[in-house]
């Protein structure tokens, strides 16, 4: 069928500097609240870039997938535990292409895979082509492919990396081809595969590799890979074994590294991590940091903005107070608890996984009821994330925390973290809290929009903070505990750490020394724009990586 976006399709004329043309692949895009195609970091990283890239009017389209029950809705049981539910989305702001390309999945050789555009005038991003399996002749299990994000069954992940892989080589292929494929994570790996067989050559493909979690990097069986289709077509047990690392496996991550011109870890530090952690597999290509950034015109409050511009803590203070009042609402709306604007507020929202410790806070129950019944120092704590829908110990943790604040007039967890509720937390909270065990974060960006709205970070010394904390000016950093001791010590040693920066620096600064707080806040948003904003990312991925 002939298609209206055969031709490569932006709405302006490209910049000189980016007009080489590149796709990039993602599982995931956060580009706004109402299209739940994402489930979190990489998601919110990757819509940050596609608004970045319309702004500064690059020649890239995005390639991701139309995920029919998105990633979950998060809802509640009766005892206000976390339920998932799965609800169908229908978005009618997005066009059918009329691209439909096929990919062989496992003994079907003709799957179908619709292409739908989310055209740049919707969202202010680059074109974001969507593909979707729930087509008319696919069969019944074909169609429920694209059905979640991330699916637990791993015969259907495998498939998700095929169709957003190869589906969406072809799809580009469809639109002309590109001079560049960027593969954001391991999870769209058959790409590089298909396209190496199309003769794309090595310069063409770049990676990034977001995470130093062992189950970040998938690694599956070659065989059972080559078996669903994987490679793009059958390879013989010769061409197999050159893939194959550790004993018959694929690793995704060593995969991509092989077959990129060049790739880059998320921070300075994920960098050295990632070196070291693929430093015995041969054949590797280089690794450069480009740190991770977030879209300012998205995610800054304008009136904080303009209050900040102009020094005017006046008029800081009084937007700051309304945005508290806001998340409080908000806060009121979900627990039934009134919240107070004058009181110092600590936000902790991200993903709910095991190493982020959503729960260190609790660690020493006598020193965190101290903490929280302060009198003359009050405080305030919102916990908020998304667990993946089988995580069950991240589940455990965060109905942990729903049980341990029932009670509390001052502690709350709130669900629907999302882009909405997100913007919520940052714009309202005082305080940023990011504790990860020391090396196991990559990058994590939600700290960066918070100190765009004026939330002071305190956080371990992991990441992007690094290279943006001048501990007790723009941030408050916990001391580095090393990273080999037993993970026990290392929480209890960080906690302790944590409770005394809190009570002996954070809060006191807060109500006994406003303007020092002030300054503070202000040294946060003067170093974290434009050093970690994603215009300058966007840029460095063309002029370092394309």
């Amino acid at each position: 069928m002939e298609s209206k976006y055969s031709t490569w399709y932006h709405p302006y004329k490209t910049a000189k500097e980016y007009d080489k043309r590149v796709a990039y692949f993602s599982m995931e895009f956060g580009i706004h609240q109402a299209l739940k195609i994402y489930s979190g970091g990489l998601g919110f990283l990757a819509g940050s870039h596609m608004r970045s890239g319309f702004e500064l009017k690059q020649n890239m389209i995005g390639i991701g997938m139309l995920w029919k029950y998105g990633y979950y809705d998060q809802a509640r049981n009766e005892d206000q535990t976390l339920r998932t539910d799965f609800v169908e989305k229908t978005y009618n702001f997005l066009e059918d292409t009329g691209i439909e390309v096929e990919v062989k999945l496992h003994d079907n050789p003709h799957v179908k895979v619709r292409a739908y555009v989310l055209k740049p005038e919707i969202f202010g991003s680059v074109p974001l082509y969507l593909l979707s399996t729930d087509v008319e002749g696919n069969d019944f299990l074909s169609r429920t492919i694209t059905n979640h994000l991330y699916d637990a069954n791993e015969m259907t992940r495998v498939s998700q990396s095929i169709v957003l892989g190869i589906g969406g080589a072809k799809v580009v292929e469809a639109l002309g081809g590109a001079d560049t494929y960027h593969l954001n994570e391991g999870h769209g790996l058959p790409a590089f595969y298909h396209l190496r067989d199309q003769g794309v050559k090595k310069n063409q493909m770049v990676f990034t590799t977001h995470t130093p979690e062992k189950a970040g990097n998938e690694e599956r069986d070659a065989r059972h890979l080559n078996r669903c289709g994987f490679f793009g077509r059958t390879l013989s047990e010769g061409e197999l074994q050159k893939e194959m690392v550790n004993g018959g496996m694929i690793n995704y991550t060593v995969s991509a590294l092989r077959m990129a011109k060049k790739a880059n870890a998320v921070s300075k530090l994920h960098a050295k991590v990632a070196k070291d952690m693929w430093k015995d597999y041969d054949r590797t290509c280089k690794i450069i940091p480009i740190t991770n950034a977030q879209n300012q015109s998205f995610w800054q409050d304008v009136t904080l903005e303009k209050a900040y511009k102009k020094n005017n803590i006046k008029a800081y203070l009084k937007r700051k107070a309304e945005l508290k009042s806001e998340l409080f609402e908000e806060v009121l709306n979900q627990t039934n608890k009134c919240f107070d604007p004058n009181v110092l507020t600590f936000v902790w929202a991200r993903r709910f996984a095991g190493y982020k410790r959503a729960d260190l806070l609790l660690h020493d129950l006598e020193r965190f009821n101290k903490l929280i019944s302060n009198e003359k120092y009050p405080v305030q704590i919102i916990w908020a994330g998304k667990p993946y829908p089988m995580d069950y110990s991240a589940i455990d943790i965060f109905n942990h925390l729903v049980h341990h604040s029932k009670a509390a007039p001052n502690l709350a967890v709130l669900i629907g973290y999302e882009m909405d509720l997100s913007r919520k937390l940052k714009n309202g909270s005082d305080v940023w809290l990011n504790t990860p065990r020391i090396t196991r974060e990559a990058s994590g960006t939600s700290g960066m929009t918070a100190a765009m709205n004026g939330s002071v970070n305190v956080s371990i010394n992991d990441g992007w903070i690094p290279e943006f904390q001048k501990n007790g000016k723009n941030a408050f950093v916990l001391p580095e505990v090393d990273h080999q001791l037993p993970v026990w010590d290392q929480d209890k040693i960080d906690a302790d750490n944590l409770y005394d920066i809190l009570e002996n620096e954070v809060i006191p600064t807060y109500y006994d020394n406003p303007e020092k707080w002030q300054k503070i806040v202000f040294n946060g948003i003067d170093d974290v724009i434009p050093a970690f904003s994603s215009h300058r990312m966007a840029d460095q991925y063309y002029k370092k990586m394309f």
